[in-house]
């Protein structure tokens, strides 16, 4: 029994039921740890291709099987034709696992070996286009930056995510490790993480290179009380202890706050860790700065999550937009005359980043935005209004980057 195709169909069909891939990892428990690992590559491959591998289903078959049924059948096309897989191996896995969806599955064998065959002699995948964005998505992001950027971020949501990690001050970095213009370090081979050298020893931790950014706008220095707001799962936090700043890390998720402490003890780091509404923490002083990475449609991480564009549809924008902008004005009451903010949200939305933070300087006369001076970024990434926006398209031949948008923000000064 394919315990890791069997894995993988699961997860397809928990996000077919609107979970994230995340959210079912719960489901894997049982298997060893490698078919957990390789039923989710499955999964997650199969999501990122599905369109196309729909539409080379679709040119085999008369009538569109069963949402079970056609999930075999792209995980075969995919493995198949994505994957490298051996044809024969995975057809004859494609008919096992059918035929264990019960009547119905067993009745579909026979055109699911047809089909799988089929596929499996199919030419011209790698001329099919990139999985489009789902259109509430990709409309604004035509709007924002034309449809050449569009079909781009595609294309960089179908190559998926390298390895991105930051360094501690002073650690080794593992062997195979490219330094990135930004600071980041990139592996370009993938493996278990925990077994990567210097993990163990708290030498660096796993963050992708835009995400490392906000940070380095920041610009924190030692001995600076600074606040991290929204601050699990905590790499930002780890950045900020690192540069020596006293950091209150304040998070809703008591669970996530869980994994925060742990990359702390691990890495050899301290922070105040508060369980709490980031719009109802105050702290006892007036801080020097606050990082606000706030709640947001996350659309600047599908190459790295491709169940996103499954699970939703647009239509709680709005409801982020109005939390974003409590919490930067919240974020600016607890700053000292002079303090800064860095809000950022991992966002391809203009409405989530270069909006929003158009609104906070009409709402606020006096405060006003720093443009960012960052080793490694280039100047197309300054917005006019002098925010830093980062696209999965950037750095096309180092691998991308994940959806950024991050402003510096500076209140008035003491009179």
């Amino acid at each position: 029994m394919d315990m890791a195709r069997r894995g993988a169909l699961r997860l397809l069909q928990g996000v077919r039921e609107g979970r994230s891939l995340g959210d079912l990892a719960g489901l894997l428990a049982a298997l060893a740890p490698a078919d957990q690992a390789r039923a989710g590559r499955l999964a997650a491959e199969t999501l990122r291709h599905r369109d196309r591998a729909d539409a080379v289903i679709a040119a085999h078959v008369r009538r569109w099987p069963a949402p079970p049924v056609a999930d075999v059948l792209r995980l075969a096309c995919v493995e198949m034709l994505e994957l490298g897989g051996a044809a024969h191996g995975v057809v004859d896995a494609a008919v096992d696992l059918v035929r264990g969806q019960g009547r119905g599955g067993a009745a579909a064998a026979g055109m699911v070996n047809a089909v799988a065959r089929k596929i499996a002699r199919h030419e011209g995948w790698q001329a099919l286009p990139p999985q489009r964005m789902p259109g509430w998505l990709r409309e604004p992001v035509v709007a924002a930056w034309g449809e050449d950027a569009a079909r781009a971020i595609e294309a960089a949501h179908q190559a998926g995510a390298p390895l991105d990690l930051t360094l501690k001050p002073g650690a080794a970095a593992p062997p195979g490790a490219q330094p990135l213009p930004t600071g980041s370090l990139r592996m370009r081979t993938q493996g278990q993480v925990s077994a990567l050298p210097g993990y163990a020893e708290g030498h660096w931790w796993v963050q992708d290179a835009a995400a490392a950014l906000p940070v380095r706008l920041l610009a924190p220095a030692p001995g600076e009380r600074i606040a991290d707001l929204c601050a699990a799962p905590g790499g930002k936090t780890l950045q900020l202890a690192a540069a020596g700043a006293e950091v209150t890390a304040v998070d809703l998720s008591a669970a996530r706050l869980a994994r925060l402490d742990q990359n702390l003890a691990r890495c050899g780091l301290s922070a105040t860790v508060v369980a709490a509404d980031a719009l109802e923490w105050r702290p006892a002083a007036a801080l020097d700065a606050v990082l606000l990475d706030a709640p947001c449609s996350a659309t600047g991480t599908i190459r790295r999550h491709p169940d996103l564009p499954f699970l939703r549809d647009g239509s709680g924008v709005a409801d982020l937009v109005a939390l974003q902008a409590r919490l930067i004005d919240h974020a600016l009451s607890l700053l000292r005359p002079g303090g800064r903010l860095v809000y950022a949200v991992c966002s391809l939305l203009p409405a989530e980043g270069e909006a929003q933070i158009d609104a906070a300087l009409a709402r606020h006369p006096g405060l006003a935005i720093e443009p960012p001076d960052l080793p490694g970024t280039l100047p197309g990434w300054i917005t006019p209004a002098r925010g830093l926006r980062l696209r999965p398209d950037h750095w096309p031949d180092r691998g991308g980057m994940d959806g950024f948008f991050m402003a510096r923000l500076v209140v008035p000064g003491a009179t």
